[in-house]
């Protein structure tokens, strides 16, 4: 039986409606990459259950982001906060665009635009400090960048199935 307070009803549900909206909807069948986001969704979930705050995109802001991976001189912090700027930014620009929109400062920035460029780029640099060892995370990483498009029209169509319920 299905109980909200069981962690891994959770994460089934998560994976059940990302793969739906990906294998049944777009026609997406990659399962590392529909497992990848699935998994995005369930951190973000138990983030703001474990009374941490989920990513905003006040709090998200990728120059903010970006400034903070110069901190990080080796190779395994950099490539791990790249992997949370692509994450972040997926996550927005999927799932809740129209706040990137409304967050927007004044002037050209198109902020939902650098939010998707800078979440291509953030998976581009994780996939290039993976180590030599690790060539299935680096083929994760850099499908997540060329597929990031995609990624994020099957977090758009879970959305949309989850508003259906």
């Amino acid at each position: 039986m299905f109980s909200a307070r069981d962690p891994s009803d959770i994460d089934r549900f998560f994976r059940g409606l990302t793969e739906y909206a990906f294998h049944a909807r777009l026609g997406v069948v990659d399962p590392p990459l529909v497992d990848y986001v699935s998994l995005l969704l369930v951190r973000f979930l138990r983030n703001d259950a474990a009374g941490r705050p989920a990513p905003t995109p006040e709090a998200a802001d990728v120059t903010r982001l970006l400034v903070a991976v110069a901190g990080h001189p080796k190779p395994d912090e950099a490539r791990e906060e790249y992997r949370h700027i692509g994450d972040v930014t997926l996550f927005w620009s999927g799932l809740y665009p129209e706040a990137l929109r409304r967050a927007e400062a004044p002037g050209p920035i198109d902020r939902l635009a650098a939010y998707r460029s800078t979440g291509k780029r953030a998976y581009h640099l994780a996939a290039t400090l993976e180590p030599e060892d690790a060539a299935a995370e680096r083929l994760l990483f850099e499908r997540l960048s060329d597929e990031y498009d995609v990624c994020v029209e099957g977090l758009t169509e879970v959305r949309r199935i989850w508003g259906e319920g």
